[in-house]
C-alpha cells in the first residue's frame, strides 16, 4: 500500500456519522480507519466481480461441456455421489 494520502472532504448525515462512531468504536478504529477500511473492501468486491464477469465471458461453454461430459477418471468415492 502506498504511504501517500489525499484528503477527501466527506458530508453524511448526522445520523449516519454517529453509526460510524459507535461502529468504530466497537471495531477499536477511528472513524477514518474504519471509512475507508470500507471503502477498500467494496472497491475489492467490485474489482473480484469485474474480474470474474471478464473471465465469464472469455469462458468457452461446448469445451466445459466436452470435459464435464467425457469417459475416464476415478467412479465416485463413498459419500461423493450425487
Amino acid at each position: 500500500m502506498s504511504s501517500k494520502t489525499s484528503a477527501y472532504p466527506l458530508r453524511s448525515p448526522v445520523s449516519l456519522k454517529a453509526a460510524l462512531g459507535q461502529l468504530s468504536k466497537q471495531d477499536g478504529t477511528s472513524i477514518n480507519q474504519f471509512v475507508v477500511t470500507a471503502v477498500a473492501e467494496k472497491v475489492s468486491a467490485m474489482n473480484t466481480a469485474a474480474f470474474f464477469e471478464a473471465r465469464t465471458a472469455k469462458a468457452d461453454r461446448s469445451a466445459f461441456r466436452r470435459i464435464l461430459d467425457r469417459d475416464g477418471g476415478e467412479a465416485p468415492r463413498a459419500a461423493d455421489e450425487l
